[in-house]
């Protein structure tokens, strides 16, 4: 209960602190059609895991061929690791969703956001969603630059991070993209809302 109510607090005030300066542009330069690893061919994705697993893989990368290619992925961002609505509806809703998606024929639920793969290992197991959702690291925000979907947040303390969006993927082409107005809103890229796309 006072877990909930702090991250509430946290919530509102990072609302507060973001609508003063909402996002510039409310999509990015990829659009429904885009093809995903065309958009972005030089980066790579971070797997989430403990640092010893880190270091005994040489700190090995995904590309997004070997995360898009041939498959049904749904993939969404967010602002930040611990943060209020990430953490109080943002992955809840899609983890709540998860046998709906596998029922469509989805064959990842990805979650992404400009942290290091260590602190969304932590995370993910924190929110016990780890088993149902896939979590990777965009540690230097390059993969959210080459999409356009980058904010400068630092008013918030943040600095450069993700926009909160979601989108379908089938073998790496966009086939719904939602990007939402501010980081603090959750209207459109909820799992809800991408499960009714499908």
């Amino acid at each position: 209960m006072a877990s909930s109510s702090v991250i509430l607090k946290r919530t509102a005030m990072m609302r507060s602190m973001v609508n003063g300066f909402q996002a510039s542009r409310a999509y990015a330069s990829v659009a429904v059609g885009s093809d995903l690893i065309s958009a972005a061919p030089d980066v790579s994705l971070q797997k989430a895991r403990s640092w010893d697993d880190g270091v005994s893989s040489k700190f090995a990368t995904t590309s997004l061929k070997d995360i898009f290619k041939d498959k049904k992925i749904v993939i969404f961002g967010l602002p930040g690791a611990y943060t209020g609505v990430c953490s109080a509806q943002h992955v809840p809703s899609y983890k709540k969703n998860i046998d709906k998606f596998k029922a469509k024929g989805i064959d990842s639920v990805i979650c992404v956001a400009v942290n290091d793969p260590y602190v969304m290992n932590g995370w993910a197991e924190k929110l016990q969603a780890n088993e149902d959702i896939e979590f990777f690291g965009d540690f230097d925000g390059s993969f959210h630059k080459k999409l356009d979907l980058s904010i400068d947040l630092s008013a918030a303390l943040l600095g450069p991070r993700s926009h909160r969006w979601s989108a379908y993927v089938v073998d790496g082409k966009i086939k719904a993209l939602n990007v939402e107005k501010a980081p603090s809103e959750f209207e459109v890229s909820g799992g809800d809302v991408i499960l009714e796309q499908i």
